[in-house]
Protein backbone atom coordinates (compact mmCIF):
# COMPACT_ATOMS: atom_id res chain seq x y z
CA UNK A 1 0.00 0.00 0.00
CA UNK A 2 1.69 3.29 -1.06
CA UNK A 3 1.70 5.88 1.87
CA UNK A 4 2.28 9.56 2.37
CA UNK A 5 3.85 11.57 5.26
CA UNK A 6 2.10 14.11 7.66
CA UNK A 7 2.49 17.17 7.66
CA UNK A 8 1.53 17.90 3.78
CA UNK A 9 2.58 21.06 4.77
CA UNK A 10 5.47 21.18 7.27
CA UNK A 11 6.39 24.47 9.21
CA UNK A 12 4.02 27.27 10.04
CA UNK A 13 0.84 26.98 7.65
CA UNK A 14 -2.09 26.93 10.03
CA UNK A 15 -5.91 27.18 9.37
CA UNK A 16 -5.92 25.61 6.15
CA UNK A 17 -8.97 25.65 3.66
CA UNK A 18 -9.46 23.53 0.86
CA UNK A 19 -11.24 23.46 -2.21
CA UNK A 20 -11.64 21.62 -5.78
CA UNK A 21 -12.55 22.59 -8.92
CA UNK A 22 -12.51 19.48 -11.47
CA UNK A 23 -9.17 17.38 -11.17
CA UNK A 24 -7.54 20.41 -9.35
CA UNK A 25 -7.21 21.18 -5.64
CA UNK A 26 -6.23 24.87 -4.02
CA UNK A 27 -5.23 25.32 -0.32
CA UNK A 28 -4.91 28.09 1.74
CA UNK A 29 -3.36 29.35 5.47
CA UNK A 30 -3.00 32.15 7.77
CA UNK A 31 -0.20 34.43 7.62
CA UNK A 32 -1.03 36.65 10.74
CA UNK A 33 1.71 39.80 10.71
CA UNK A 34 3.60 38.43 7.21
CA UNK A 35 3.66 39.43 4.22
CA UNK A 36 3.01 38.32 1.14
CA UNK A 37 -0.25 37.35 2.59
CA UNK A 38 -2.29 33.95 2.62
CA UNK A 39 -0.13 31.27 0.65
CA UNK A 40 -1.71 29.66 -2.19
CA UNK A 41 -1.23 26.20 -3.01
CA UNK A 42 -2.27 23.77 -5.89
CA UNK A 43 -2.09 20.08 -6.09
CA UNK A 44 -3.44 17.20 -8.20
CA UNK A 45 -3.03 14.29 -5.76
CA UNK A 46 -3.82 16.23 -1.68
CA UNK A 47 -0.52 15.34 -0.99
CA UNK A 48 1.94 16.73 -3.39
CA UNK A 49 1.74 20.62 -3.22
CA UNK A 50 2.90 23.56 -5.58
CA UNK A 51 2.86 27.05 -4.42
CA UNK A 52 1.55 29.55 -7.18
CA UNK A 53 1.92 32.75 -4.86
CA UNK A 54 0.02 34.88 -2.60
CA UNK A 55 -3.97 35.91 -2.47
CA UNK A 56 -2.99 39.18 -0.83
CA UNK A 57 0.60 40.76 -2.42
CA UNK A 58 -0.30 44.24 -2.62
CA UNK A 59 0.03 47.07 -0.23
CA UNK A 60 -3.56 48.09 -1.57
CA UNK A 61 -4.74 44.86 -0.09
CA UNK A 62 -2.91 44.33 2.97
CA UNK A 63 -1.71 47.26 5.24
CA UNK A 64 -0.10 45.60 8.47
CA UNK A 65 1.80 48.68 9.61
CA UNK A 66 2.15 48.57 13.36
CA UNK A 67 0.39 45.41 13.48
CA UNK A 68 1.41 43.40 16.63
CA UNK A 69 2.89 39.94 16.78
CA UNK A 70 0.51 36.51 16.17
CA UNK A 71 -2.00 40.10 14.82
CA UNK A 72 -2.95 40.43 10.67
CA UNK A 73 -4.74 37.53 8.83
CA UNK A 74 -6.22 35.37 10.37
CA UNK A 75 -8.06 31.68 9.31
CA UNK A 76 -8.67 32.55 5.89
CA UNK A 77 -11.84 30.14 3.79
CA UNK A 78 -11.15 29.20 -0.18
CA UNK A 79 -13.92 28.80 -2.45
CA UNK A 80 -14.54 28.64 -5.88
CA UNK A 81 -18.10 28.75 -7.35
CA UNK A 82 -19.14 29.90 -10.81
CA UNK A 83 -15.79 30.52 -12.55
CA UNK A 84 -14.52 32.79 -9.36
CA UNK A 85 -12.23 32.26 -6.25
CA UNK A 86 -13.03 33.84 -3.51
CA UNK A 87 -10.87 34.30 0.10
CA UNK A 88 -12.21 35.61 2.85
CA UNK A 89 -10.54 36.52 6.13
CA UNK A 90 -10.46 37.75 9.34
CA UNK A 91 -7.73 41.30 9.82
CA UNK A 92 -7.12 41.40 13.76
CA UNK A 93 -5.98 44.77 14.16
CA UNK A 94 -4.53 43.91 17.88
CA UNK A 95 -5.54 40.83 19.96
CA UNK A 96 -8.15 42.31 21.92
CA UNK A 97 -9.41 44.90 19.19
CA UNK A 98 -11.38 45.16 16.03
CA UNK A 99 -11.41 42.14 13.65
CA UNK A 100 -12.17 43.19 10.09
CA UNK A 101 -14.05 41.02 7.45
CA UNK A 102 -13.42 40.67 3.74
CA UNK A 103 -13.02 38.98 1.06
CA UNK A 104 -11.39 38.88 -2.51
CA UNK A 105 -11.98 37.10 -5.89
CA UNK A 106 -10.14 36.50 -8.76
CA UNK A 107 -10.63 34.41 -12.10
CA UNK A 108 -7.37 32.55 -12.08
CA UNK A 109 -5.92 31.40 -8.66
CA UNK A 110 -2.56 32.37 -9.75
CA UNK A 111 -3.85 36.21 -9.68
CA UNK A 112 -4.54 39.23 -9.83
CA UNK A 113 -6.67 38.75 -6.92
CA UNK A 114 -8.76 42.09 -6.36
CA UNK A 115 -8.71 44.77 -3.84
CA UNK A 116 -10.70 43.92 -0.02
CA UNK A 117 -14.60 43.88 -0.02
CA UNK A 118 -14.69 44.91 3.45
CA UNK A 119 -17.79 43.64 5.06
CA UNK A 120 -19.89 46.19 7.12
CA UNK A 121 -21.40 44.76 10.73
CA UNK A 122 -19.64 41.51 10.50
CA UNK A 123 -18.06 41.38 13.78
CA UNK A 124 -15.94 37.90 15.42
CA UNK A 125 -13.35 36.63 13.06
CA UNK A 126 -13.05 33.02 11.37
CA UNK A 127 -15.40 33.41 8.31
CA UNK A 128 -16.94 31.14 5.81
CA UNK A 129 -18.73 31.00 2.37
CA UNK A 130 -21.39 28.82 1.22
CA UNK A 131 -23.29 28.55 -1.83
CA UNK A 132 -26.38 26.82 -2.16
CA UNK A 133 -28.15 25.33 -4.91
CA UNK A 134 -30.12 27.94 -4.86
CA UNK A 135 -27.66 30.75 -5.99
CA UNK A 136 -27.46 32.24 -2.75
CA UNK A 137 -24.11 32.72 -1.26
CA UNK A 138 -24.25 32.42 3.34
CA UNK A 139 -21.77 33.97 5.52
CA UNK A 140 -20.73 32.68 8.75
CA UNK A 141 -18.85 33.09 11.63
CA UNK A 142 -18.35 33.66 15.20
CA UNK A 143 -18.80 36.23 17.52
CA UNK A 144 -19.57 37.28 21.39
CA UNK A 145 -23.13 35.88 22.06
CA UNK A 146 -25.14 38.79 21.83
CA UNK A 147 -25.86 39.26 25.59
CA UNK A 148 -22.23 39.28 26.53
CA UNK A 149 -19.76 36.43 27.65
CA UNK A 150 -21.41 33.92 30.26
CA UNK A 151 -17.67 32.63 30.59
CA UNK A 152 -14.18 33.27 29.07
CA UNK A 153 -13.94 32.63 25.89
CA UNK A 154 -18.20 32.23 25.02
CA UNK A 155 -18.86 31.90 21.39
CA UNK A 156 -21.80 31.29 18.95
CA UNK A 157 -21.69 30.53 15.16
CA UNK A 158 -24.05 33.05 13.38
CA UNK A 159 -25.30 33.12 9.30
CA UNK A 160 -26.03 35.97 7.02
CA UNK A 161 -26.99 36.26 3.73
CA UNK A 162 -23.87 37.66 1.37
CA UNK A 163 -25.35 40.11 -1.46
CA UNK A 164 -22.31 39.64 -3.99
CA UNK A 165 -22.99 41.67 -6.42
CA UNK A 166 -23.43 44.70 -3.80
CA UNK A 167 -20.26 43.16 -1.77
CA UNK A 168 -22.64 43.50 1.61
CA UNK A 169 -24.17 41.47 3.95
CA UNK A 170 -28.25 41.32 3.76
CA UNK A 171 -31.28 40.25 5.96
CA UNK A 172 -31.59 38.78 9.51
CA UNK A 173 -28.31 37.41 11.54
CA UNK A 174 -29.15 33.79 12.54
CA UNK A 175 -27.57 32.22 15.58
CA UNK A 176 -26.63 28.62 14.02
CA UNK A 177 -24.68 27.27 17.13
CA UNK A 178 -22.24 27.33 20.62
CA UNK A 179 -20.50 24.44 20.17
CA UNK A 180 -20.50 20.74 21.45
CA UNK A 181 -19.52 20.63 24.91
CA UNK A 182 -21.38 22.50 27.43
CA UNK A 183 -20.10 25.96 28.22
CA UNK A 184 -17.80 25.08 25.17
CA UNK A 185 -14.30 26.86 24.86
CA UNK A 186 -13.71 29.38 21.84
CA UNK A 187 -16.18 27.43 18.58
CA UNK A 188 -14.84 29.23 15.64
CA UNK A 189 -13.47 28.05 12.32
CA UNK A 190 -16.73 27.46 11.01
CA UNK A 191 -17.48 25.77 7.30
CA UNK A 192 -20.72 24.81 5.74
CA UNK A 193 -21.14 21.92 3.78
CA UNK A 194 -24.38 20.53 1.51
CA UNK A 195 -24.07 16.18 1.54
CA UNK A 196 -27.04 14.25 0.68
CA UNK A 197 -29.45 16.91 0.55
CA UNK A 198 -28.52 18.02 4.37
CA UNK A 199 -26.56 21.06 5.64
CA UNK A 200 -23.59 20.45 7.90
CA UNK A 201 -21.71 22.98 9.94
CA UNK A 202 -18.37 22.14 10.69
CA UNK A 203 -16.08 23.98 13.63
CA UNK A 204 -12.98 24.05 15.78
CA UNK A 205 -13.34 24.53 19.25
CA UNK A 206 -11.58 23.88 23.03
CA UNK A 207 -9.02 26.63 22.18
CA UNK A 208 -6.15 26.11 20.01
CA UNK A 209 -3.38 24.49 22.58
CA UNK A 210 -3.56 21.04 23.52
CA UNK A 211 -7.30 20.75 24.13
CA UNK A 212 -8.25 21.66 20.31
CA UNK A 213 -10.90 19.39 18.76
CA UNK A 214 -13.01 19.29 15.14
CA UNK A 215 -16.69 18.99 16.18
CA UNK A 216 -20.16 18.69 13.68
CA UNK A 217 -23.55 19.14 13.78
CA UNK A 218 -26.22 18.96 11.13
CA UNK A 219 -30.09 20.35 9.64
CA UNK A 220 -32.38 20.00 7.02
CA UNK A 221 -32.66 23.80 6.83
CA UNK A 222 -29.45 26.11 6.23
CA UNK A 223 -30.57 28.14 9.16
CA UNK A 224 -31.00 25.55 11.35
CA UNK A 225 -31.77 24.16 14.10
CA UNK A 226 -28.32 21.97 14.29
CA UNK A 227 -28.27 18.65 15.19
CA UNK A 228 -24.49 17.94 17.12
CA UNK A 229 -23.13 14.64 16.15
CA UNK A 230 -23.42 11.90 19.18
CA UNK A 231 -19.64 11.34 18.33
CA UNK A 232 -18.43 14.63 18.55
CA UNK A 233 -15.59 15.51 18.55
CA UNK A 234 -14.95 14.10 15.80
CA UNK A 235 -11.56 14.67 15.96
CA UNK A 236 -9.19 15.36 19.02
CA UNK A 237 -5.86 14.59 19.74
CA UNK A 238 -6.30 15.62 23.53
CA UNK A 239 -7.07 12.49 24.30
CA UNK A 240 -3.97 10.91 23.32
CA UNK A 241 -1.84 12.61 26.27
CA UNK A 242 1.39 14.65 25.52
CA UNK A 243 3.34 11.78 24.27
CA UNK A 244 1.85 11.61 21.27
CA UNK A 245 4.21 13.08 18.29
CA UNK A 246 1.37 15.22 16.97
CA UNK A 247 -0.63 17.39 19.13
CA UNK A 248 -3.13 20.50 19.26
CA UNK A 249 -4.88 19.25 16.54
CA UNK A 250 -8.30 21.13 14.60
CA UNK A 251 -9.71 23.67 12.38
CA UNK A 252 -10.35 21.20 9.48
CA UNK A 253 -11.82 22.07 6.13
CA UNK A 254 -12.99 19.05 4.30
CA UNK A 255 -13.18 17.97 0.33
CA UNK A 256 -14.60 14.86 -1.91
CA UNK A 257 -12.68 14.02 -4.53
CA UNK A 258 -13.75 13.14 -8.35
CA UNK A 259 -13.88 9.64 -7.61
CA UNK A 260 -16.08 9.74 -3.95
CA UNK A 261 -13.42 9.40 -1.13
CA UNK A 262 -13.63 12.18 1.50
CA UNK A 263 -10.28 14.04 3.29
CA UNK A 264 -10.02 16.46 5.71
CA UNK A 265 -6.91 18.55 6.14
CA UNK A 266 -6.42 20.46 9.82
CA UNK A 267 -4.39 22.03 11.53
CA UNK A 268 -1.79 20.16 14.16
CA UNK A 269 1.77 20.36 15.92
CA UNK A 270 4.78 18.35 16.27
CA UNK A 271 6.36 19.21 19.93
CA UNK A 272 10.40 17.87 19.97
CA UNK A 273 12.38 18.41 22.47
CA UNK A 274 10.05 18.36 25.44
CA UNK A 275 6.46 19.97 24.81
CA UNK A 276 7.62 22.82 22.51
CA UNK A 277 6.24 23.43 18.89
CA UNK A 278 9.50 25.70 17.58
CA UNK A 279 7.47 24.77 13.70
CA UNK A 280 4.29 26.50 14.92
CA UNK A 281 0.69 24.73 13.52
CA UNK A 282 1.43 22.95 10.49
CA UNK A 283 -1.10 21.36 8.03
CA UNK A 284 -1.87 17.74 7.95
CA UNK A 285 -4.35 15.36 5.83
CA UNK A 286 -6.46 12.98 7.07
CA UNK A 287 -9.51 10.24 5.00
CA UNK A 288 -12.19 10.09 6.49
CA UNK A 289 -16.04 8.36 5.67
CA UNK A 290 -19.69 8.69 6.54
CA UNK A 291 -21.22 6.21 8.69
CA UNK A 292 -25.37 7.03 9.45
CA UNK A 293 -24.54 10.64 8.04
CA UNK A 294 -22.15 11.64 10.29
CA UNK A 295 -18.47 11.58 9.39
CA UNK A 296 -15.76 9.00 10.79
CA UNK A 297 -11.92 10.28 11.11
CA UNK A 298 -9.16 7.35 10.00
CA UNK A 299 -12.00 4.56 10.61
CA UNK A 300 -10.42 1.93 13.24
CA UNK A 301 -8.23 4.68 14.48
CA UNK A 302 -9.96 7.91 15.09
CA UNK A 303 -6.74 9.89 14.93
CA UNK A 304 -4.27 11.64 12.39
CA UNK A 305 -0.83 9.65 11.45
CA UNK A 306 2.63 10.45 10.50
CA UNK A 307 2.80 8.10 7.85
CA UNK A 308 -0.89 7.23 5.86
CA UNK A 309 -2.41 5.58 3.08
CA UNK A 310 -1.98 7.89 0.35
CA UNK A 311 -5.79 9.33 -1.81
CA UNK A 312 -6.60 7.43 -4.83
CA UNK A 313 -5.90 9.81 -6.70
CA UNK A 314 -3.11 9.51 -9.62
CA UNK A 315 0.32 10.88 -7.92
CA UNK A 316 1.22 14.40 -9.23
CA UNK A 317 4.91 15.91 -8.00
CA UNK A 318 6.93 19.03 -8.40
CA UNK A 319 9.76 20.20 -9.17
CA UNK A 320 11.75 20.61 -5.89
CA UNK A 321 13.09 23.94 -5.17
CA UNK A 322 16.58 24.58 -4.86
CA UNK A 323 17.90 24.32 -1.60
CA UNK A 324 19.98 27.42 -2.28
CA UNK A 325 18.84 30.56 -3.40
CA UNK A 326 21.39 32.29 -5.50
CA UNK A 327 19.14 35.33 -5.82
CA UNK A 328 19.65 35.47 -9.65
CA UNK A 329 16.32 36.01 -10.31
CA UNK A 330 13.98 39.15 -11.17
CA UNK A 331 11.86 38.55 -8.24
CA UNK A 332 12.02 36.40 -4.89
CA UNK A 333 11.03 33.10 -4.22
CA UNK A 334 7.51 32.98 -2.85
CA UNK A 335 9.57 30.89 0.13
CA UNK A 336 10.58 34.48 1.30
CA UNK A 337 8.30 36.99 3.54
CA UNK A 338 9.15 40.25 5.01
CA UNK A 339 7.35 41.12 8.30
CA UNK A 340 4.56 43.67 7.79
CA UNK A 341 3.64 45.50 4.20
CA UNK A 342 6.93 46.55 2.95
CA UNK A 343 7.63 50.18 3.23
CA UNK A 344 10.14 51.73 1.33
CA UNK A 345 13.05 51.20 -0.88
CA UNK A 346 15.06 49.05 0.94
CA UNK A 347 16.02 45.70 -0.59
CA UNK A 348 16.82 44.66 -4.45
CA UNK A 349 17.81 42.09 -6.29
CA UNK A 350 19.05 44.62 -9.16
CA UNK A 351 21.52 47.03 -7.35
CA UNK A 352 23.99 44.00 -7.26
CA UNK A 353 22.95 41.16 -9.90
CA UNK A 354 23.13 38.19 -7.82
CA UNK A 355 22.87 39.39 -4.46
CA UNK A 356 20.28 40.53 -2.57
CA UNK A 357 21.03 43.80 -0.62
CA UNK A 358 19.20 44.95 2.68
CA UNK A 359 19.31 48.30 3.26
CA UNK A 360 19.58 49.49 7.16
CA UNK A 361 16.25 51.09 8.17
CA UNK A 362 16.10 53.05 11.44
CA UNK A 363 13.22 50.20 12.41
CA UNK A 364 14.15 47.17 14.32
CA UNK A 365 12.82 43.89 14.51
CA UNK A 366 11.86 44.20 18.17
CA UNK A 367 9.47 46.25 17.59
CA UNK A 368 6.05 45.91 15.78
CA UNK A 369 7.65 47.73 12.37
CA UNK A 370 8.59 46.81 8.90
CA UNK A 371 11.82 46.13 9.44
CA UNK A 372 14.72 45.69 7.09
CA UNK A 373 13.73 41.69 6.83
CA UNK A 374 13.47 38.93 4.70
CA UNK A 375 13.27 35.54 6.21
CA UNK A 376 11.38 31.98 5.83
CA UNK A 377 9.68 29.26 7.73
CA UNK A 378 11.57 26.61 9.63
CA UNK A 379 10.15 23.72 8.28
CA UNK A 380 11.82 20.72 10.20
CA UNK A 381 12.99 19.84 13.69
CA UNK A 382 17.05 19.57 12.30
CA UNK A 383 18.34 21.61 9.69
CA UNK A 384 21.07 23.49 8.46
CA UNK A 385 21.13 27.06 7.39
CA UNK A 386 24.56 28.85 5.34
CA UNK A 387 24.88 32.10 3.80
CA UNK A 388 27.43 34.33 2.76
CA UNK A 389 27.18 37.98 3.73
CA UNK A 390 29.02 40.98 2.99
CA UNK A 391 28.83 43.76 5.88
CA UNK A 392 31.57 46.37 7.21
CA UNK A 393 29.46 48.09 9.91
CA UNK A 394 30.41 52.17 9.94
CA UNK A 395 28.60 52.91 13.10
CA UNK A 396 28.06 51.49 16.44
CA UNK A 397 24.15 51.52 15.52
CA UNK A 398 24.69 49.51 12.60
CA UNK A 399 24.04 45.79 12.84
CA UNK A 400 22.98 43.05 9.95
CA UNK A 401 23.46 39.36 10.36
CA UNK A 402 20.62 36.00 10.61
CA UNK A 403 17.97 36.07 12.83
CA UNK A 404 15.86 33.11 13.93
CA UNK A 405 12.52 34.84 14.55
CA UNK A 406 9.98 33.58 16.91
CA UNK A 407 8.48 37.11 17.65
CA UNK A 408 9.61 40.91 18.67
CA UNK A 409 10.15 39.54 22.11
CA UNK A 410 11.60 36.10 20.89
CA UNK A 411 14.78 35.60 19.10
CA UNK A 412 17.99 34.74 17.95
CA UNK A 413 20.14 37.06 16.44
CA UNK A 414 23.41 36.61 14.65
CA UNK A 415 25.15 39.96 14.11
CA UNK A 416 27.88 41.64 13.14
CA UNK A 417 28.20 45.23 14.30
CA UNK A 418 30.99 47.89 15.67
CA UNK A 419 32.53 47.91 19.11
CA UNK A 420 34.63 50.36 20.52
CA UNK A 421 35.53 50.50 16.89
CA UNK A 422 36.29 47.00 16.79
CA UNK A 423 33.58 44.79 14.37
CA UNK A 424 32.82 42.27 16.39
CA UNK A 425 30.42 39.22 15.69
CA UNK A 426 27.58 38.68 18.29
CA UNK A 427 25.10 35.69 19.19
CA UNK A 428 21.86 37.61 21.01
CA UNK A 429 19.36 36.13 23.01
CA UNK A 430 16.49 37.89 23.28
CA UNK A 431 13.53 36.44 25.81
CA UNK A 432 10.40 38.52 26.97
CA UNK A 433 12.52 41.53 25.60
CA UNK A 434 15.16 41.05 27.68
CA UNK A 435 18.37 40.70 25.96
CA UNK A 436 21.41 38.79 26.61
CA UNK A 437 25.16 38.20 24.29
CA UNK A 438 25.58 34.73 24.59
CA UNK A 439 28.66 35.09 22.52
CA UNK A 440 30.87 37.72 20.82
CA UNK A 441 33.84 37.59 18.76
CA UNK A 442 36.46 39.57 16.37
CA UNK A 443 36.09 39.86 13.08
CA UNK A 444 38.51 41.66 10.66
CA UNK A 445 36.98 40.80 7.18
CA UNK A 446 34.12 42.05 5.46
CA UNK A 447 32.67 38.86 3.71
CA UNK A 448 31.75 36.67 6.25
CA UNK A 449 30.49 32.47 5.94
CA UNK A 450 27.66 31.96 8.60
CA UNK A 451 25.91 28.52 9.11
CA UNK A 452 23.80 27.28 12.04
CA UNK A 453 22.88 23.94 12.43
CA UNK A 454 19.69 22.66 14.89
CA UNK A 455 19.24 19.48 16.08
CA UNK A 456 15.99 19.23 17.92
CA UNK A 457 16.30 22.25 20.31
CA UNK A 458 19.85 22.60 20.33
CA UNK A 459 21.04 25.07 17.99
CA UNK A 460 24.49 25.85 17.13
CA UNK A 461 26.29 28.39 15.23
CA UNK A 462 29.70 28.43 12.94
CA UNK A 463 31.18 31.26 11.11
CA UNK A 464 33.96 31.59 8.55
CA UNK A 465 36.35 33.67 6.34
CA UNK A 466 36.60 31.07 3.95
CA UNK A 467 34.26 28.43 2.51
CA UNK A 468 33.43 25.65 4.17
CA UNK A 469 36.46 26.60 6.98
CA UNK A 470 34.01 26.74 9.83
CA UNK A 471 34.97 28.01 13.33
CA UNK A 472 32.52 27.11 16.01
CA UNK A 473 30.88 30.17 17.31
CA UNK A 474 28.67 28.62 19.99
CA UNK A 475 27.03 25.24 20.26
CA UNK A 476 24.11 23.94 21.80
CA UNK A 477 21.96 26.85 22.40
CA UNK A 478 18.58 26.34 23.76
CA UNK A 479 16.15 26.99 21.01
CA UNK A 480 13.05 26.28 22.92
CA UNK A 481 12.41 29.89 23.34
CA UNK A 482 11.24 30.16 19.73
CA UNK A 483 8.23 27.96 20.46
CA UNK A 484 4.98 29.12 20.95
CA UNK A 485 4.83 27.67 24.34
CA UNK A 486 7.36 30.24 25.90
CA UNK A 487 6.72 32.59 23.73
CA UNK A 488 3.28 32.59 23.20
CA UNK A 489 1.05 33.77 19.77
CA UNK A 490 0.42 32.11 16.93
CA UNK A 491 2.98 31.87 14.39
CA UNK A 492 5.98 29.56 13.82
CA UNK A 493 9.72 30.11 13.61
CA UNK A 494 11.73 32.04 10.54
CA UNK A 495 15.26 32.32 9.54
CA UNK A 496 15.78 35.05 7.79
CA UNK A 497 18.52 38.23 6.86
CA UNK A 498 18.07 41.62 8.54
CA UNK A 499 19.69 44.59 9.03
CA UNK A 500 19.07 48.29 11.27
CA UNK A 501 20.40 51.39 11.61
CA UNK A 502 18.14 51.23 15.26
CA UNK A 503 16.74 54.18 15.29
CA UNK A 504 19.31 56.44 13.17
CA UNK A 505 19.61 57.32 9.91
CA UNK A 506 21.41 55.32 7.78
CA UNK A 507 22.39 55.16 3.96
CA UNK A 508 24.28 51.83 4.78
CA UNK A 509 23.72 48.68 3.69
CA UNK A 510 24.34 44.94 3.53
CA UNK A 511 24.49 42.12 0.76
CA UNK A 512 24.01 38.54 0.68
CA UNK A 513 25.16 36.53 -1.85
CA UNK A 514 23.18 33.63 -1.64
CA UNK A 515 21.03 31.98 1.05
CA UNK A 516 21.10 27.78 1.97
CA UNK A 517 18.64 25.89 3.73
CA UNK A 518 18.57 22.31 3.99
CA UNK A 519 16.48 20.15 6.26
CA UNK A 520 16.29 16.18 7.34
CA UNK A 521 14.10 14.75 4.75
CA UNK A 522 13.84 11.33 6.79
CA UNK A 523 12.30 13.20 10.31
CA UNK A 524 8.44 13.17 11.57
Amino acid sequence: METFKNPILPGFYPDPSICRVGDDYYLVTSTFEYFPGVPIFHSKDLVHWNQLGHVLDRSSQLNLDETPCSCGIYAPTLRYHEGIFYMITTFVVTRTGERKNFYVTATDPEGPWSDPYWLQSAPGIDPSLFFDDDGKCYYTGNRVPAGGEQYPKQREIWLQELDLDKQELVGEKIVLWDGAVKQAIAPEGPHIYKVEGKYYLLIAEGGTSFTHSVTISRSKSIKGPYEPSMTNPILTHRHLGKGYPISNVGHGDIVQTQYGEWWMVCLGSRPYGGDFRNLGRETFLVPFTWEDGWPVINPGKGMIELEMPKPKLKERKWSLSPACDHFDKEKLSHIWNFVRTPRGDYWSLKERPGFLRLKLKPETIMEPSNASFIGRRQQHKNFVVRTLMEFTPLEEWESAGVILLQSSQYQLRLECRLQNNNKVVQLIRRSDGREETLQEHPLNVSKIFIKIEAVGQQYSFYYGEKSEEWNTFIENVDGSILSTDIAGGFVGTYIGMYASSNGQTSDHYVDFDWFEYVGDPYEQ
